[in-house]
């Protein structure tokens, strides 16, 4: 584990540890998904959807691992 940072995300300042920035899409399931569509919120995935919300409203992360909607590229 690395040292606890503070930066700013989505205009928040939020706490990481520092081997864990920018490693979000190496660890999220979404970006391998064929129905995650980021740039597309109307067609895109319902949970990722949600998930983004979540992470805006309360400034956190969270990368998906699991999920029952997953579709191959």
């Amino acid at each position: 584990m690395g040292k606890i940072i503070k930066y700013e995300h989505y205009g928040k300042e939020v706490y990481v540890d520092e081997n864990l920035l920018g490693k979000h899409r190496d660890h999220c399931l979404c970006w391998r998904c064929k129905i995650f569509k980021p740039e597309n919120r109307i067609e895109n995935c319902q949970i990722a959807n949600l998930n983004y919300a979540i992470c805006l409203l309360t400034g956190i992360v969270t990368p998906v691992w699991e999920c029952p909607n997953f579709k191959e590229i």
